[in-house]
């Protein structure tokens, strides 16, 4: 399933499934006036050029399989809410609680710097929990969506149009090449026949259906707030082919940014639902003219 040093690597703490420390790399540095340069991301505030979340997100299927088993592909899901930004190979540690053993349950998972600092926190789950995920009761909190200037143009329940997606093997090596956690299912054969996707690569499919929201209209730094990754009927699988679509389910502001709540949904082309991925996107007003204006 996976390579010899992430099993050994997994101990138990106080019912808490610990993953190793891993040094995770910014690999969108090279994006120029994006949150991933060093210098953009260090005029907005932040200490240099941050990993995507989505990243981070790569390091947690090893303990969500050791803790719900390979269906965690099947109907799992990774419920991400992003704390404090990380930087270019710096220590980061996954934690995941463990599971009574219910056929659908859902667990904490949060993950740290090597400070203790609190970079993620979230939830993780199989099958159908009663209980709503981290996002879905994000989501649910009360909001005013105040003045939009960057995302005036978005509204609840505006239609984000399908596209065409595959995860070619070209496509996905560079993530492959530098993941911190590899695991054999990603690049071969998996219990399901061929390659998997992992959620930051299914991340990666799923915001190809973005541009339907026009966000470029923005004029200003975005970055991810949360992500959620669920498996409907999985695995998603490397080499298929997918539509996309999505729905916006809210906008709002804060202090320093604006954001948009959406949801994308992946199908077989014009048939079964495969998988969702429930996201917010911040945006730095400090970044656009549109509010220096």
């Amino acid at each position: 399933m996976t390579t010899h040093a992430t099993e050994e690597a997994i101990s138990k703490r106080d019912g808490v499934l610990v993953g190793p420390l891993r040094t995770p790399r910014n690999l969108a540095a090279t994006q120029r006036g994006s949150i991933h340069d060093d210098a953009t991301a260090q005029r907005l505030g932040f200490r240099g050029g941050t990993v995507a979340g989505s990243i981070h997100m790569e390091q947690f299927p090893p303990l969500l399989v050791a803790a719900f088993g390979p269906r965690w592909f099947e109907t799992g899901s990774l419920s991400t809410y992003f704390r404090n930004a990380t930087t270019d190979g710096e220590p980061v540690r996954a934690f995941v609680r463990k599971p009574r053993g219910d056929a659908d349950e859902q667990v904490d998972v949060w993950m740290e710097r090597d400070d203790g600092t609190l970079v993620l926190e979230g939830t993780a789950s199989v099958g159908a929990p009663a209980a709503p995920s981290m996002l879905r009761r994000k989501l649910a909190e009360p909001r005013d969506a105040g003045e939009q200037r960057m995302l005036g143009h978005l509204a609840p329940g505006q239609r984000i149009p399908a596209v065409r997606v595959r995860l070619t093997e070209r496509e996905a090596a560079p993530r492959l090449a530098a993941i911190t956690e590899p695991m054999d299912w990603y690049t071969g054969a998996s219990p399901w026949g061929g390659p998997v996707v992992n959620p930051g690569l299914v991340v990666h499919m799923m915001v190809q259906a973005q541009p339907g929201m026009d966000l470029g209209r923005a004029r200003a730094v975005g970055l991810y707030g949360a992500i959620e990754v669920r498996h409907i009927a999985g695995p998603v699988f490397a080499e298929h082919d997918y539509e996309v679509d999505g729905v916006v389910h809210a906008v709002g502001q804060t202090p320093k940014t604006e954001y948009v709540w959406f949801e994308t949904t992946m199908r077989e082309p014009g048939g079964e639902e495969v998988a969702s991925m429930l996201m917010m996107l911040r945006f730095m007003k400090a970044s656009s003219p549109l509010w220096r204006e």
